[in-house]
């Protein structure tokens, strides 16, 4: 079953229970200054952005289960406002609210489109350097990354397994005209991370579902999954993609 919740989750504190979620596959606002509607978590001060960042991590840290993972999809850097080094400092907020660093997987999203600026063209005097990639933190909750399997159904085929745990993953990203989000992430990513590092019986979470990508992959992997979004338009697009994808209804409450 996939439950999608009309709310915020940072602020409706009383509507999910604790140490429930096993896996989160989520990629949060970057701080672009992106319209997301009333949502205005993508137009604040670098500084305000981390404190959010920090405010989020920790409850879905509390919401957590004991060995439940968290797979967070976010840029190496970015460039609006001056250049940051937005990967390190959002992990170190994700360490700080009492996650465990296990990996990084380099998305390579071959996305030279984006090449628009030089800085000194064929001078060395202030060039530009851009990395079409993404990274993917992989974090645990708890002493230990190893899970139990007894009782629990790993669904992974074997050279799915072999070519995923090389960590890096080449595929394209998602269109936005196509999806109706304007910052969707591509359905293999969320796939890969819910295949390779949660079984059948795990429940799957995104705070910022968006479109639905998330929870689209999750009901197609047959996983129960529960995500908030608080703009209800893109909870409708999230709904029809996942009938689309599964023939599966989601759960709206709001």
């Amino acid at each position: 079953m996939i439950f999608l919740h009309n709310s915020d989750f940072l602020s409706d504190k009383n509507r999910f229970q604790e140490s429930s979620i096993d896996l989160t596959v989520t990629s949060p606002p970057y701080n672009l200054g992106k319209e997301y509607g009333k949502d205005n978590t993508d137009r604040l001060s670098y500084d305000e952005y981390l404190d959010w960042s920090k405010a989020w991590m920790s409850r879905l840290n509390r919401m957590t289960s004991d060995g439940g993972r968290f797979c967070l999809n976010i840029p190496l850097d970015k460039n609006l406002g001056g250049s940051r080094p937005i990967y390190r400092d959002l992990l170190n907020c994700a360490i700080s609210c009492g996650w465990n660093y296990h990996t990084t997987i380099v998305w390579n999203e071959q996305n030279i489109s984006r090449r628009t600026a030089w800085g000194s063209w064929k001078s060395a005097s202030a060039p530009y350097v851009i990395a079409p990639v993404e990274m993917i933190a992989v974090l645990f909750k708890g002493d230990s990354w190893k899970r139990s399997s007894i009782g629990r159904t790993s669904t992974i085929a074997r050279d799915n397994f072999i070519s995923w745990t090389n960590g890096v993953w080449t595929f394209s990203g998602e269109k936005k005209s196509r999806i109706g989000h304007p910052a969707p992430f591509p359905i293999e990513l969320p796939r890969r991370c819910i295949e390779l590092f949660s079984f059948k019986e795990d429940l799957i979470f995104d705070p910022f579902v968006g479109s639905g990508t998330t929870m689209v992959a999750a009901a197609s992997l047959e996983r129960n999954g529960a995500a908030f979004e608080v703009e209800r338009c893109y909870i409708d697009i999230a709904c029809s993609r996942i009938y689309g994808t599964s023939g599966l209804t989601a759960t709206v409450v709001l």
